[in-house]
């Protein structure tokens, strides 16, 4: 009886039973571990990539948008285009633009217009404003308000070199300080009128 009772004690089937829950329990708790850190992860991961999204989008999609015709004045006994006037407004949903306006080029204007067409390329011209309908003085372009923006082609106001004249194309570029660039590109009619609608 006693060998039988000594065999009894000396059995470890319940002690080998426990150490495999034990390493169990340990491996769930290893894995939770592991698998909240990667969760953590994975969750900031996808924050900084909706942030770098959101961000990238903001610089491609455009802030303005043309709002009717482009019009063109001419002076009829030179045959040339005096000035381009082109009204614009924030695209929907888009965000203020600042359309505060300074003199001249070079004169820290945060919208910049440039000019090209098939004589020269100009980065920064001179243009200057008028706020159409209903507007508050704060010196942004706000959803729902419109901007003139006339861009002087020749004369004293003009900063164009060179002077624009029937059948020839330019390109208007505006360009905001956030979203994309606003081009327009048109061409002048065979003649010169005092008013053009450049479609």
């Amino acid at each position: 009886m006693t060998n039988r009772m000594h065999r009894i004690l000396r059995d470890e089937k319940g002690v080998t039973a426990l150490e495999t829950a034990i390493i169990l329990i340990a491996f769930v708790v290893v894995a939770s571990v592991f698998a909240f850190t990667i969760l953590s992860a994975g969750m900031n991961s996808t924050e900084q990539s909706k942030v770098a999204i959101n961000s990238g989008l903001s610089e491609v999609q455009g802030s303005l948008e043309v709002k009717g015709n482009v019009i063109a004045t001419g002076d009829t006994a030179n045959g040339y285009v005096k000035e381009v006037i082109v009204t614009v407004s924030t695209v929907a949903g888009g965000q203020p633009v600042d359309i505060s306006h300074k003199s001249g080029p070079n004169s820290d204007n945060v919208v910049v217009i440039s000019y090209r067409d098939g004589a020269i390329n100009q980065s920064d011209v001179n243009w200057s404003t008028e706020m159409l309908g209903t507007h508050n003085d704060n010196g942004l372009l706000d959803p729902r308000e419109m901007v003139e923006i006339t861009v002087p082609i020749t004369g004293t106001d003009s900063s164009i070199k060179t002077p624009l004249i029937r059948n020839q194309s330019f390109v208007l570029e505006i360009k905001p300080p956030q979203g994309g660039v606003l081009v327009i590109e048109r061409t002048i009619p065979p003649t010169i009128t005092t008013v053009m609608d450049l479609q």
